[in-house]
């Protein structure tokens, strides 16, 4: 197996920091040995590779940009390039990442008590607990006010009630972050695996993402003690917040999965033999490389300057909402573009090209569809909101 060695056409390696480029590499060793070898079976079998989440958590990848209780506190330039890392695996090992830090323990770290930090932050981190993330339901995706999940306080406790859809890490999950109407208002509460009531059942039909643990959660009547809401998480905008940590870790990891798919193409193209000569040195094979590299590096530059937004504290979701607008359709297009240029050879999963292609259809669409964003950054542009007008 050859060594990834990464595109960067604008020597964006001189702009990281001796830590991130040791973060980065560090990340990228282990996908390359122990997650590459193995991501073909699990996603034939549409199974995720649990015996790897303890190693994870040896890695620090886990909410590694947060501070306190442990957690490394790393840049958020160094966090993108773990997620970039982790999907130029596979999306489903970026999503389990992504879930566990921004989605699980960012709400908990944000919004929760003392208690609560102190129980589930160090065992989230070291990944000795699994946490998932249930907003979307069934009838509510790029409308998550219209959730019909409830809970009810019923003296000392609350009687939560409803369906959550397409939650990474649902069944293998030990604790779940869930969102409900309480009082006519949205809140987050924690669920344990086992609470009587709560259900998880994996959704078989994926044709996406299939390295991936994809759940139903049903709540039939779930009692939990009051000690598990998390005091902080009022309101919708409490819920997209989190949305926004999860969406950054997007943007990069979309990256690593078209610099993936460009690699194999590349590399293709140099040996593949037709009419006598190698396929890429034919016009319109280096035009479509030239466009895939360009259209990375002007990702590539998107996410270090989000990144460096970020730890300087002046994000905002509407930047964060055109970089996953962008770089994941991006990707997307590679991976399109990358297949046709394996030909027939890019449909069988002895290349990576298809599988990325098919896990982008998923990432194009969750955490936010291309459609959402563009009304979010036309919010902010105009004034005007499309989505209620």
């Amino acid at each position: 197996m050859s060594v990834f060695r990464g595109i960067d056409y604008f020597e964006l390696e001189r702009e990281f920091t001796d830590e991130e480029r040791i973060i980065r590499d560090t990340v990228r060793e282990f996908v390359e040995k122990e997650f590459l070898p193995i991501v073909v079976d699990h996603y034939r079998k549409g199974t995720f590779p649990v015996e790897i989440i303890p190693r994870l958590g040896e890695l620090g990848v886990f909410g590694a940009c947060y501070s306190g209780y442990g957690l490394p506190g790393i840049s958020n330039v160094a966090y993108g390039l773990i997620m970039q890392e982790l999907e130029r695996g596979d999306s489903g090992l970026r999503s389990f990442a992504s879930v566990q830090g921004a989605l699980v323990m960012y709400p908990i770290l944000e919004y929760g008590t003392e208690e609560q930090k102190e129980r589930w932050i160090p065992l989230l981190a070291s990944g000795k607990a699994i946490g998932c993330f249930g907003l979307t339901e069934p009838d509510h995706g790029s409308d998550p006010g219209g959730m019909k999940t409830r809970a009810v306080r019923d003296g000392s406790e609350f009687v939560i009630t409803g369906t959550k859809m397409w939650i990474t890490n649902g069944s293998i999950a030990d604790v779940a972050v869930v969102w409900a109407k309480c009082d006519g208002e949205v809140r987050g509460f924690l669920v344990e695996k086992g609470t009587p009531g709560f259900e998880a059942r994996d959704i078989k039909s994926k044709l996406s993402m299939r390295a991936s643990v994809t759940s139903e959660l049903i709540f039939d009547e779930v009692r939990i003690p009051e000690e598990n809401a998390l005091p902080g998480a009022v309101g919708l905008k409490a819920a997209l917040r989190c949305l926004t940590q999860a969406r950054y870790g997007i943007a990069w990891g979309s990256v690593g999965a078209a610099m993936a798919c460009f690699e194999e193409a590349l590399s293709y193209a140099k040996e593949r033999v037709q009419f006598g000569r190698p396929i890429a040195s034919f016009q319109l094979t280096q035009a479509k490389l030239a466009d895939m590299v360009t259209e990375i590096t002007k990702a590539q530059l998107v996410c270090l300057h989000l990144g460096r937004l970020k730890d300087a504290g002046r994000l905002t979701h509407q930047q964060v909402s055109l970089a996953k607008r962008n770089n994941v359709r991006m990707a997307l297009q590679i991976a399109r573009t990358a297949r046709g240029i394996l030909g027939a050879n890019g449909i069988t999963d002895e290349y990576c090209v298809m599988r990325h292609m098919c896990n982008l259809e998923t990432v194009d669409t969750y955490e936010g569809t291309y459609e959402i964003h563009t009304l979010v950054i036309g919010r902010d542009l105009t004034g005007f909101d499309a989505l209620t007008s």
